[in-house]
């Protein structure tokens, strides 16, 4: 599914009613009831069509990834259902379409195996229905807390690699279903074995229609973008098993479906304890999810969605799609980009959407029993598949190879050792990647471009600039605390010690933050510095750290007088001051 630039949807996309450009903004959460006088019949019109149309997209998806979980298909119209109303009231984002995703889908697969290991359906619905839950209460808790900065804790290049090892395990799940070969499942190169052990066996017709199936979805993708392409191959699916018999012929069928509405189904307390680990990464994933597919569709007239918001709004509706016993959800980025691409201005579209699955429970299910499962599993692979960006990868690797190198590890992390474990993997690369880049500080020598008073960091791009004899000026980045401090103070002193200058100068426009261990490393270099015979200067501190360099001992051994507000002062007493002579200015010329 092509991602849409932010601006883009309505230029690409007009469908009715777009073109009431007078309308004027709706809040952020707007929906029907709430909008009133200002929800216009353009305006529904709009909704309904981009509805209707998600529902083509939406239906078959989430009973494919109902499969997927190892649940029973009609979880996934549960799934597409109350959770999709109950965000529609809570969330802050007009187009997003909230129900499950492949991710997602696999993540439970993998906590409900551990936790029914022998695929009992009625313990697997209480199962589900603890899991959703709490993934539901983890998502709430997080919401209370203002844990919305947590999806920044995920990079993207990790989250990329990530969701291309979410791809290849569930395309190694589905390919025996696409085959019509039958064994018992295990980890992933355990799959991979049996796959090419039982090529021998596989069925040709389930082969055939699988493959019909995806040349379907491909081309409809490319010739007709807008169009339901999963509504439309599984709906040849369907009617190819009842025109030609294709069950006689050894193609699987879904069977029968319960017709009308789930029944309540409370959670387990008993399996609390051994599901929440699994709960809380997937609400990890569900929340990044959302929030991604919510900051990618949003128009340049709409406010970008509350993280805090999206939470609350997700954890609520996980927390109702339990009582149906629905399987966890979240923001979808394929079917939001449908809903946008369709014309949708409000969730208003999505309650249509949830409207149109009712009507599948209630009335559509004995047709569904006719899926094949082949067409199920064509339809999980072709839009799994998407979450491969070699693109993506590329680009990575282009501007960062340490960066590219974190993508793999979580992409080889799911592969190997499990998609649960693949979250704390992505997590803890994650992490490792920031405690890399704030433990080793930029560091730059700053020279003066010939015949000028600027000042630039040393580059090759410019290697005339002068440096002035017994002159060293240094400027680092960023906070500078514990984690970094005796890092950089070794780079300082190793630059010292090279050139030997007079006056050391430290730039400190670019810190924003000195803490304790900072501070008495520069009190320690600044006493050696002294020992020594030469100086440290400070030029452009910022008021916070101004204040802090104020309560601290440094500021006694510095006196106001080696404090500059400009570096180009700072230079000019330089070399204004002969070598013998101590530097000194006086307050009022230096004092920032």
């Amino acid at each position: 599914m092509k991602t849409i630039p932010k601006g883009q949807a309505l230029a690409e996309a007009p469908g009715p009613g777009m073109q009431d450009l007078a309308t004027p903004p709706l809040e952020p959460g707007a929906t029907g009831h709430k909008i009133g006088r200002r929800y216009s019949g353009d305006l529904f019109r709009a909704d309904a069509v981009a509805g209707l149309t998600v529902a083509a997209v939406v239906i078959p998806k989430s009973l494919a990834y109902a499969t997927v979980a190892g649940l029973p298909i009609q979880v996934g119209l549960y799934t597409a259902f109350l959770p999709m109303v109950i965000y529609a009231l809570l969330g802050s984002s007009r187009p997003l379409s909230v129900s499950t995703t492949a991710t997602l889908a696999i993540l439970t697969a993998s906590a409900l195996g551990r936790a029914v290991p022998d695929g009992n359906p009625a313990a697997l619905t209480t199962a589900v229905a603890t899991l959703t839950a709490l993934v539901g209460i983890t998502l709430l808790l997080a919401a209370v807390l203002r844990l919305g900065f947590v999806a920044n804790f995920i990079s993207d290049p990790v989250l990329t690699g990530f969701k291309a090892g979410i791809a290849v395990v569930i395309v190694v799940d589905q390919l025996p279903k696409l085959l019509g070969i039958h064994f018992d499942k295990g980890p992933f190169f355990h799959n991979v074995h049996e796959i090419l052990t039982h090529l021998p066996d596989l069925s040709l017709a389930t082969l055939a229609l699988g493959a019909a199936t995806v040349c379907t979805l491909l081309v409809i993708e490319h010739l007709w973008p807008k169009a339901p392409a999963p509504l439309i191959a599984v709906a040849a699916g369907i009617a190819g098993v009842a025109l030609f018999g294709l069950s006689s012929h050894g193609v699987g069928v879904v069977g029968d479906i319960p017709k009308g509405l789930p029944r309540l189904t409370l959670p387990d307390r008993a399996l609390v304890l051994e599901l929440w680990p699994a709960a809380v990464g997937i609400a990890l994933m569900s929340f990044t999810e959302t929030v991604a597919a919510g900051r990618a569709f949003v128009r340049d007239d709409e406010p970008m969605p509350s993280a805090n918001r999206e939470l609350l709004a997700t954890g609520v509706a996980n927390i109702g799609g339990a009582l149906l016993g629905a399987m966890p959800g979240g923001g979808g980025t394929s079917q939001t980009a449908v809903n946008r691409l369709a014309g949708a201005r409000t969730q208003v579209a999505e309650l249509i959407t949830a409207a149109a699955t009712l009507c599948t429970m209630l009335v559509l299910a004995p047709f569904i029993a006719q899926m094949p499962h082949a067409t199920l599993a064509a339809v999980v692979i072709v839009y799994s598949v998407g979450l491969i960006d070699p693109a993506e990868f590329r680009s990575i690797l282009a501007i960062r190879r340490t960066e590219f190198v974190w993508a793999i590890a979580a992409m080889v992390g799911v592969v190997v050792l499990g998609t649960l474990q693949g979250i704390v993997i992505a997590i803890a690369v994650s992490l490792l990647a920031l405690a890399h880049q704030v433990s080793d500080p930029t560091l730059h020598v700053i020279g003066r471009k010939t015949g000028t008073r600027v000042f630039r960091p040393a580059s090759p791009e410019h290697p005339g600039d002068d440096q002035i004899a017994g002159l060293l000026i240094l400027r680092p980045e960023g906070r500078i605390f514990f984690a970094n401090a005796q890092r950089l103070g070794h780079k300082m002193m190793a630059l010292v010690s090279a050139r030997a200058p007079r006056v050391v100068v430290l730039d400190l426009r670019a810190v924003f933050d000195l803490e304790y261990t900072a501070l008495k490393m520069l009190t320690a270099a600044e006493k050696k510095a002294r020992a020594e015979g030469r100086e440290i200067w400070l030029v452009g501190l910022t008021p916070d750290v101004m204040r802090l360099v104020r309560r601290s001992a440094l500021n006694d051994a510095l006196g106001r007088e080696r404090m500059f507000a400009r570096l180009e002062d700072a230079v000019a007493k330089f070399e204004s001051t002969p070598p013998s002579t101590p530097a000194r200015v006086s307050e009022e010329a230096s004092s920032p």
